[in-house]
């Protein structure tokens, strides 16, 4: 499904990824662990097509994503490390104004809602709730929730667990064993190396 063939980037002087190899097969959850600065974060924007690399390759079903980034753009969610949601609205204007940027329709948009909530275990009637007002797991489950609104193949995950308490951590990997289930193909970085163990069935 993914391949990236000797990628390499630097900044300046400073080689951030060199001449790095994998293959991700669909319904996957691959591992990308290091230590900080190893490069996880330029590798994850290369695939994301946000950077370019200096050389070699990343193919998306065989297509070069570098010379045709719509391939991969169109399949792709991201669940940034950061909470990348309008706090001031409520969880269901989130998740509308992000079917709107996905070309939503609302009976389609209303139908994944429903389904998101299943999957990540979220009340519908705590949607209508500002996500200022969340709790940080909760926030966590709307942040990977909007990134699935538009059923991408390849979801890219970066420490979605990070800050969490241990409950609420175990129930995002719950949520995340679930859309592999669905045959959702993750990437997902992460300092916990239990949680890489848990729910990772190949590890870079």
């Amino acid at each position: 499904m993914l391949q990236l063939i000797n990628v390499s980037k630097a900044y300046k002087k400073n080689k951030a990824v060199k001449n790095i190899s994998f293959t991700i097969q669909q319904g996957d959850i691959f591992g990308l662990i290091g230590t900080n600065g190893a490069g996880k974060s330029t590798t994850l924007s290369m695939i994301a097509t946000l950077k370019q690399p200096d050389s070699g390759k990343i193919l998306y079903e065989g297509v070069d994503v570098m010379k045709k980034p719509e391939v991969i753009r169109s399949q792709l969610g991201i669940v940034p490390q950061q909470i990348a949601l309008y706090p001031t609205l409520s969880g269901y204007d989130n998740f509308k104004f992000f079917g709107d940027v996905y070309g939503l329709k609302q009976d389609a948009l209303k139908q994944q809602i429903k389904k998101l909530c299943t999957i990540l275990r979220m009340s519908e009637e705590a949607l209508k709730d500002k996500v200022a007002h969340y709790s940080g797991g909760m926030q966590r489950k709307m942040n990977i929730g909007v990134s699935l609104l538009h059923n991408p193949k390849l979801v890219i995950m970066d420490e979605p667990t990070v800050g969490l308490d241990i409950a609420s951590r175990q129930q995002i990997l719950e949520c995340i064993k679930g859309l592999k289930e669905l045959g959702t193909t993750i990437i997902y970085t992460g300092h916990y190396m239990e949680e890489v163990e848990e729910i990772c069935n190949r590890i870079g």
